[in-house]
């Protein structure tokens, strides 16, 4: 009892002096291990070749897990806004932990629903809970710069899968001498997959822990020593006010941000979907690629390198020119980066891979942003709470992004033998998602004062209240 009480809220109240510089690595240690979920195409072939199932069963698993993600941030975002980070991290871990297990048994019994049970459904909440899990908190703590603690964090969950994608590959090797980590088309036994899940279960807890004895709620009126509050409140879509989830959702502007996210995501993970056969198309000369395999997976690993970086720079670089410019840059570049691609895309490899670069790298700032976004806009009061309902926009945009781009190559010939014109249709309609997108975001405002909490004073460090410094080192 005395460990689950360790979890509660009022013991995770930092005490004076803490470093605030602590509390990036903490949520680094839960979104590191959660983002392993863009890992999961690793094993994807040995799973196929141990059920006996078609590529679409097997890829249900990942809808199954982003779409639970969207639904248990969205329903349990309030519950981690009034419980803290600590407890909610805990759960996270336990939940994510505990997929994989189930996922394990699946595996061993070749019962494809326990996989679906547990990766997708029981690991998938275990994602939802962890990646909302540290926003607020972080918010909480650099109110200077939420663009940079958020992007911090996040940036963790697009770069998971350069750990895990090597990690797993060579597990797989150690528990199956017969596996080639090297070699995409190498078949893992069925008991390399169990290794496999019960390791990394077993392993992402651990670390996860890490995360959860580490991290501090500030204490009442903190803010950073030496920092002016008034240099944040003055500017343009940023309130001191407070806002509830149960009323932000009830406002024009939260719908147009989730409309902004969709839209924005929809255009990044399109690309990323497809990425692989897609840069081999693009440059296919009678019915052969010029793109080898290998290098068609090294293009895979430098997008998540783009994904990884555009959620640091874009989300800090917001923090200087304001979080609707930002998304203006996202979204109306975006669109022009599209179009290239489409007409120019096939005449250089080098140019190809920089403009699906700075894509990928613009869909990585918007989820790193769009915390930040909302603090702006509804204050800190329920930040996490309202950024987890916003999160089913992800959901969303990850059914429509590869439906758009799949049911048009479809339309278009057989994989393997389409060419850089079969993508043209899919790639501009992308442009108009991200129009829409654009619009979107023309039209945000601040939120109306009916909206705000009259029983609850202004945001206490934006207003400028408490006048205890803190330490920030």
């Amino acid at each position: 009892m005395a460990l689950l009480s360790a979890l509660d809220r009022q013991h995770t109240i930092a005490p004076p002096g803490y470093s605030r510089w602590l509390i990036p690595p903490a949520a680094l240690a839960v979104h590191l291990c959660i983002g392993q979920a863009y890992a999961t195409s690793v094993y994807k072939t040995s799973l196929i070749s141990h059920f006996g199932a078609s590529q679409t069963a097997i890829g249900v698993i990942f809808s199954i897990a982003i779409v639970m993600l969207g639904l248990s941030a969205a329903i349990g975002g309030t519950w981690v806004e009034r419980n803290g980070p600590r407890k909610a991290m805990f759960v996270s871990a336990c939940f994510w932990a505990t997929g994989f297990l189930v996922g394990a048994l699946g595996i061993a019994t070749t019962q494809l629903w326990l996989v679906y049970l547990g990766y997708g459904v029981i690991g998938g909440i275990g994602l939802g809970i962890g990646y909302i899990s540290p926003v607020s908190t972080l918010i909480k703590w650099f109110p200077d710069r939420p663009g940079l603690a958020t992007g911090m964090a996040i940036m963790g969950f697009g770069g998971g899968a350069l750990v895990a994608s090597p990690l797993s590959r060579q597990l797989l090797s150690f528990y199956d001498p017969n596996y080639d980590p090297g070699n995409a088309a190498s078949v893992a036994s069925g008991g390399a997959l169990v290794s496999l899940f019960l390791t990394l279960g077993i392993g992402y807890f651990l670390i996860m822990m890490f995360g959860v004895f580490n991290v501090r709620v500030p204490r009442e009126g903190w803010k950073p020593e030496g920092w002016d509050p008034s240099t944040v409140a003055a500017k343009p879509l940023v309130t001191t006010a407070s806002v509830s989830a149960a009323n932000a959702i009830k406002t024009p502007t939260f719908w147009l941000l989730w409309i902004v996210l969709f839209c924005n995501v929809t255009a990044g993970i399109g690309i990323l979907e497809q990425a692989s056969p897609m840069i081999q198309d693009f440059f296919r000369e009678n019915g052969t690629s010029t793109v080898a395999v290998a290098a068609a997976g090294g293009f895979v690993g430098l997008l998540s390198l783009f994904n990884m970086g555009g959620r640091f720079l874009w989300s800090s670089t917001s923090d200087i020119i304001g979080r609707k410019p930002i998304y203006m840059l996202y979204l109306g570049l975006g669109m022009v980066l599209y179009a290239t691609l489409a007409a120019f895309g096939n005449l250089h490899t080098a140019l190809f891979v920089l403009l699906a670069g700075v894509i990928l790298s613009f869909y990585g700032g918007g989820f790193a942003t769009i915390p930040a976004y909302l603090r702006d806009i509804f204050g800190t009061f329920q930040v996490g709470a309202i950024h987890g309902r916003l999160l089913t926009a992800w959901s969303a945009a990850g059914v429509a992004g590869p439906l758009i781009i799949n049911g048009f190559l479809d339309a278009q010939g057989k994989p393997g033998t389409l060419t850089a014109d079969a993508y043209r249709p899919a790639l501009f309609t992308m442009v108009g998602v991200l129009a829409v997108g654009f619009i979107a975001n023309l039209l945000v405002r601040p939120v109306s004062e009916k909206y705000h909490e009259p029983s609850r004073p202004a945001d206490p460090v934006l207003a400028g209240a408490g006048t205890e410094g803190g330490k920030d080192v």
